[in-house]
């Protein structure tokens, strides 16, 4: 077992995960990505890592999906003023 093992550092549980920026999580994602794709993590821990990269992507795109729900598009006048804004998506 290579010593690079020791750098798959996992918490007790993925209660952390919900405390997690969009940034700090997506980190996280691609580091598992990461030590997944290096191939040399024991079958015990790839799968441990893998189901928190799945929560932390659940977690992402929930984060993502709120982000966007607040992005608007500016109105503009004849003029070229901005007058208002409009949601992003209307219904």
């Amino acid at each position: 077992m290579p010593a690079d093992n020791a750098a798959v550092a996992l918490p007790a549980d993925d209660s952390d995960i919900k405390r997690m920026s969009f940034e700090d999580a997506l980190s996280a994602l691609e580091k598992i990505v990461s030590d997944l794709e290096r191939g040399d993590v024991p079958l015990d821990v790839s799968i441990r890592i893998y189901e928190r990269g799945e929560k932390l992507k659940v977690h992402c795109e929930r984060l993502l999906s709120a982000a966007e729900d607040r992005v608007e598009k500016i109105k503009l006048s004849r003029a070229g003023k901005a007058v208002g804004t409009d949601p992003l998506d209307p219904a």
